[in-house]
């Protein structure tokens, strides 16, 4: 017997895209720092250094944002399934979303 949770492989998708877009931004940032701080130096190499860094820079920026959309439209994805689910199973919803606060004030409550 063989299960296939597609929901759970497209979130576990999700947070990595999102991890991957957070060192990105992290990456941008430092290499920004980088070429602030080496804008002095007139050496050849450095020059050279500099601009394919500026290149690859410009590359990341343009990677993070295509993951941020890509995040965006999951998320998005995610909130209409969810309002779906809801609005065909209404009475559903409302006893399951009863018992998890049932759940949780109990659990709040206990010493």
């Amino acid at each position: 017997m063989e299960v296939y949770f597609g929901d759970i492989e497209e979130a576990q998708g999700a947070i990595a895209r999102q991890r991957v877009a957070t060192d990105f931004k992290a990456l941008v940032r430092s290499s920004e720092h980088l070429l602030k701080a080496t804008a002095g130096d007139v050496n050849g190499t450095v020059k050279d250094a500099r601009d394919r860094v500026a290149a690859a820079l410009s590359r990341s920026k343009v990677v993070c944002e295509h993951l941020q959309e890509e995040a965006t439209a999951a998320a998005r994805s995610a909130a209409q399934h969810a309002d779906k689910t809801v609005r065909a199973h209404p009475y559903e919803s409302i006893g399951v979303a009863f018992g998890v606060g049932l759940i949780i004030g109990l659990l709040v409550t206990r010493k």
